[in-house]
């Protein structure tokens, strides 16, 4: 057995250039200059969606451990100082506490780890997403790992024929569930058809090895108020009895409905963009997700490969472009806006409240 290797993806809004569009390059550079004197990574790659600022990192040090975690929330407070200094909007906004308690959790930034041996060759996928909440990864990790149309390898790999574990977390009573599918896959459908409720952690082989993880911190359940969508990470190992690298990129191609975009109160379509389009800025969205390839070298990020800049992709974005004018059009009204169990942390509770002496039994 030969030494394992952790990956952990961290990641914050810490400020927004302009408005919620996108990170200040001083910010990006901030950012590596803190991971660089740290000491205790193999190595690191600094990546933005929209107005977030993915710390990616290599190191031995296991998944939740104090120092990977101290080191991500020291690096977010310097960056939070430079985008003070330039006055960008939301300074800090995803750090919920002054303190550091030992672990970035429920603390504001979100976080997707995983531990495991290299193999001969270890290409690794790390999804990252803007103006939308963790629940968006249901659709895609489901098509990857459990949809035969989808992964063709469920069918013909051997390695792969036996199917995968779905750790399914309850965001809202803090409880945990494993589907073993295909056996239980419409079990596993009723709740993950629930992506504001039910999310997917992780996803396993049938032997215990970890195959994909996502981050699911819901930051207004945590700070008790809304303050933005979470903007959520992902993790997912590809070849060799896990899907192929093009079956992990197939869900996206389809721009399915997240949560998210305006306020943070709004259906829209997640849609695929190179790094370096992603930036949202109609209505503040739409919603974006950006594939980064990796190669794993003894720990070493070989990449990024930036997945979604490929033209093949084009009829998606036009897809979503599509979508986004046809739900526009709906402005407040729902499903284009979310239901009222999920705007609990808007402006509603203050209206309701206003308005409660004037609602008459009937």
């Amino acid at each position: 057995m030969g030494e394992k290797v952790s990956l952990s993806v961290i990641k914050a809004d810490i400020g927004g250039f302009v408005g919620h569009s996108t990170v200040h390059p001083e910010l990006v550079i901030k950012a590596k200059e803190e991971l660089t004197k740290s000491g205790i990574l193999i190595d690191f790659f600094v990546g933005t969606v929209g107005d977030d600022i993915n710390l990616i990192m290599t190191h031995t040090l296991g998944v939740d451990h104090g120092e990977i975690h101290k080191l991500a929330w020291n690096t977010f407070l310097a960056c939070t100082e430079v985008a003070k200094k330039l006055k960008l909007y939301g300074a800090g906004q995803d750090l919920l506490s002054d303190a550091f308690s030992g672990n970035v959790k429920g603390m504001g930034p979100g976080v997707a780890e995983m531990e495991f041996e290299e193999r001969k060759s270890e290409p690794v996928i790390v999804f990252m997403a803007d103006k939308t909440e963790p629940g968006a990864w249901n659709l895609p990790l489901y098509k990857m790992f459990a949809d035969p149309f989808n992964t063709i390898g469920l069918v013909i790999d051997p390695k792969m024929h036996g199917g995968f574990l779905f750790e399914v977390h309850d965001l809202i009573h803090h409880k945990k569930v494993i589907f073993q599918c295909p056996e239980e896959i419409y079990d596993l459908l009723v709740f993950i058809g629930a992506p504001g409720h039910y999310c997917i952690k992780s996803v396993y082989t049938k032997e215990g090895e970890v195959a994909a993880t996502s981050s699911t911190q819901r930051l207004n359940l945590m700070a008790g108020r809304y303050i933005g969508k979470d903007d959520p990470v992902c993790i997912v190992r590809c070849q060799n009895g896990l899907p192929a690298v093009g079956e992990a990129l197939e869900p996206f191609a389809y721009p399915h409905l997240v949560a998210g975009w305006m306020r943070g109160s709004h259906v829209g379509p997640l849609m695929p963009v190179a790094m370096k389009d992603a930036v949202p800025s109609r209505f503040d969205g739409p919603p974006r997700a950006v594939a980064l390839g990796f190669q794993l070298a003894d720990g070493k990020l070989i990449g990024p490969q930036d997945f979604f800049a490929d033209v093949s992709f084009n009829e998606a974005r036009n897809t979503a472009n599509q979508i986004a004018n046809y739900v526009r059009r709906m402005g407040p009204f729902e499903p284009h806006r979310l239901p009222l169990n999920e705007m609990e942390y808007t402006t509603l509770p203050d209206v309701m409240k206003k308005l409660k002496d004037r609602f008459q039994e009937l």
